[in-house]
C-alpha cells in the first residue's frame, strides 16, 4: 500500500498530478480543489495517498491531510458513491464542509456537488450521519508536518517536501467534540453542535466552540 507520496510535480493533468519519485513517476488523481492548491511543475509537494485496486486498473488518489484522505474512503462505502464522486464531494466541500453536512443532515450541501443526485445526496447523510464524529475526532491526531528525513513513507523522495499542516478550526472542531463527549453528550448530537457552532464562527478557538455548542445543546424553553 503507498500512503504517502512525496516528490516534484512534473506536470498538472486536467484530474491528476504526475509526481516524480526519484526517477518513477507517480500519477496521482486529486479532486480540483487540492490540485488548485498544489505548486507548480518543478516544486516540491507531498500527498497522503489512497490506492485503489481494480481488476483492469490501478489508481492513486491524493489528499494534503490524513482527515480528507479518511472522508474520501468513508465516501466510498456508500452504495454508488465511487472515487469520481467521493472527490467531487470533497473538492465541493472540503473535509469541514463534508463533516458539517453529515453532522446537521443536509443533504443539499452534498447535492451541490458536481454529479450528485438527490437520492444519492441523501443516502450519503444517511449512511455517515453516526459516523461522521469519529472522522471529526482525528483534527487532533493530524501530524503536524513531517521532516524528509524522519518520514517512515514507502515512497519518498529526498528534496525536503513539506505535509502540509491543518487548519487550526479542525482542531479546534475535534478538541471540542472531545471535550462535549466528556460531558456526556451522544456523538451525534454533540458533532451536530458543534458543526453548527463552527459555521457561525469559523474562526472559533476550542473554548469559543465549547460555549456555542453548549448553548445550542441546552434545553430550549
Amino acid at each position: 500500500m503507498i500512503g504517502r507520496i512525496a516528490g516534484r510535480i512534473v506536470y498538472h493533468g486536467e484530474d491528476h498530478v504526475l509526481i516524480d519519485v526519484q526517477g518513477v513517476g507517480y500519477v496521482v488523481y486529486c479532486s480540483d480543489r487540492v490540485r488548485a492548491g498544489l505548486p507548480g511543475a518543478g516544486e516540491a509537494a507531498a500527498l497522503f495517498t489512497d490506492l485503489l485496486v481494480r481488476e483492469d486498473l490501478l489508481q492513486l488518489f491524493g489528499f494534503p491531510t490524513l482527515i480528507e484522505k479518511e472522508w474520501f474512503r468513508l465516501l466510498l462505502s456508500v452504495q454508488g458513491v465511487g472515487a469520481k464522486a467521493a472527490l467531487a464531494i470533497l473538492g465541493t466541500l472540503g473535509p469541514d464542509g463534508v463533516s458539517r453536512a453529515l453532522a446537521l443532515g443536509d443533504w443539499s450541501a452534498i447535492k451541490a456537488a458536481r454529479g450528485i443526485g438527490p437520492k444519492t445526496a441523501q443516502r450519503v447523510v444517511n449512511e455517515l450521519k453516526d459516523k461522521a464524529p469519529a472522522i471529526m475526532a482525528m483534527g487532533t491526531a493530524e501530524p503536524q508536518g513531517l521532516a524528509p528525513a524522519a518520514a517512515s513513507s514507502e515512497v519518498i523522495e529526498t528534496a525536503p517536501a513539506a505535509t502540509p499542516t491543518p487548519p487550526r478550526a479542525a482542531s479546534a472542531q475535534a478538541e471540542a467534540l472531545s471535550a462535549l463527549g466528556n460531558l456526556g453528550y451522544a456523538p451525534s448530537e454533540a458533532a451536530g453542535a458543534v458543526a453548527e457552532a463552527a459555521g457561525a464562527a469559523p474562526e472559533a478557538d476550542t473554548t469559543g466552540l465549547i460555549r456555542a455548542a453548549l448553548k445550542l445543546l441546552a434545553p430550549k424553553g
